[in-house]
């Protein structure tokens, strides 16, 4: 019935090749060299190349980038914010030149910067490079707190957007003690839905909300197809847990099977960059770090102030007690399973924005951060998954100061293990005993 479901609804997507047109960004120009006729026609891509031109007077426009690489030739010019982008046609390795000639007087390139320089994507959609100017530029233009700063509001908004999907995968839980490991495709939903909508034409605020509405839609069918026949049939929580491993499988596979392999783009992706004072933030940052913060208290307003929030802490502390208390447990877990899908449907959507693109295995790529922040803020715990997220979100992003970028996610979930080593329950979980 779930499979059924999900194939309905994405038989009416559009192919991933029919991605939504989306306008190209100011001053940005793509060109593609034929290798035979030696001419030069425009052309747009999925995957990209960008990165932001800023010397210690502030952003440096007008300058002219070249991208070149497997039989390509691309060129842009950067914007008044200095944001540059080239558009490629596949994923690989591309030399990426400065037009030295068209740097504003008085503005050249840190002693020691290569010129060109070789960038290579790293199984994204998008590849980013940074040029330095001025003499001292790195001590000058982003001194260690500024950085620091930005890294924070960074993974600020990155915790509360794992938050959105750790919250609904945490109410889950404690309502059902059920790990779902399908969860990470309600995060996928979210974002194909949002990008099916788009493509078929409606204004992307509509399209997001009718995605987030699919998202509930899903948890509503997944717990009445599903999961309430398995719990009413007495079906162990192990068992139940491999069921949601098969599931997470049958659902990823059935989404690329309509949505297709690539990475697509979801309208505005291509965000502005926002100075707020000394700290620098792209806006679709902001809009999810806004977004995310909103929907969070509403849930905690929700759980706290409401006949339905109390129910489900009822439920969630003891189901036996609940029932005999007169809450109808089944109708509180299907309200969690709709809710949960929606808030899950959501932080596909903001996922997308923040790493820009839509996969067919994007949530599978955040579900052990997911459940590092669920785990870590203590399990059940709504509060905890909050509390959790942001701790993960913001030694994410303020690792990258000091590791590799490749290497951020693995210190996300060291930490986790050095906590639970120390306190097993997790933050705001509660010590129980086991035997």
């Amino acid at each position: 019935m779930v499979l059924g479901f999900l194939a309905l609804v994405l038989l009416g997507a559009p192919a991933a090749q029919a991605s939504p047109e989306l306008p190209a960004p100011p001053q940005h120009r793509t060109v593609l060299q034929a290798q035979t006729a030696g001419t030069v026609q425009a052309a747009e891509f999925d995957n990209r190349i960008g990165g932001v031109l800023r010397g210690a007077d502030g952003p440096i426009a007008d300058v002219t980038v070249t991208a070149t690489g497997n039989g390509f030739e691309g060129e842009a010019t950067s914007g008044p914010n200095g944001a540059w982008s080239i558009g490629v046609p596949e994923q690989g390795t591309y030399e990426v030149a400065i037009d030295e000639d068209t740097l504003p007087e008085g503005i050249a390139l840190a002693e020691g910067q290569e010129n060109p320089r070789q960038v290579t994507f790293a199984n994204t959609s998008s590849a980013t490079t940074l040029f330095l100017f001025g003499e001292g530029i790195v001590t000058q233009q982003t001194p260690f707190l500024e950085t620091l700063a930005e890294r924070a509001l960074a993974g600020f908004s990155f915790g509360l957007l794992l938050a959105l999907s750790a919250v609904g995968l945490s109410l889950i839980f404690g309502t059902t003690g059920l790990t779902n490991f399908a969860h990470g495709e309600m995060v996928t939903l979210g974002a194909v839905l949002a990008f099916a909508f788009a493509g078929a034409g409606l204004p992307i605020a509509v399209a997001i909300v009718l995605a987030v509405i699919g998202g509930g839609l899903l948890g509503y069918v997944q717990d009445a197809g599903l999961w309430k026949p398995l719990r009413q049939r007495g079906t162990g929580l192990v068992p139940m847990m491999i069921v949601s491993i098969g599931l997470a499988l049958a659902l990823r596979y059935i989404i690329q099977l309509f949505f297709g392999g690539a990475t697509q783009q979801l309208p505005g992706s291509q965000g502005e960059i926002i100075d707020l004072g000394s700290v620098s933030i792209s806006r679709n940052n902001l809009t999810s770090l806004i977004v995310s913060l909103v929907v969070i208290l509403l849930v905690a307003f929700l759980l706290l102030r409401t006949r339905i929030g109390k129910a489900t802490r009822a439920v969630a502390d003891n189901p036996a007690l609940a029932a005999a208390s007169g809450i109808d447990v089944d109708r509180v877990i299907r309200i969690v399973w709709v809710i949960g899908g929606m808030l899950a449907a959501l932080g596909g959507i903001l996922w997308a924005y923040y790493r820009p693109g839509v996969s067919y295995n994007m949530g599978q790529q955040i579900l052990l951060l997911i459940f590092a922040g669920v785990t870590l803020g203590g399990l059940g715990t709504v509060f905890g998954a909050l509390v959790g997220s942001i701790i993960v979100g913001l030694f994410v992003e303020i690792s990258t100061i000091w590791l590799e970028a490749d290497l951020k996610y693995v210190g996300a979930l060291l930490i986790m293990i050095l906590v639970l080593l120390f306190r097993p329950q997790g933050i705001l979980g509660r010590r129980e005993r086991i035997g």
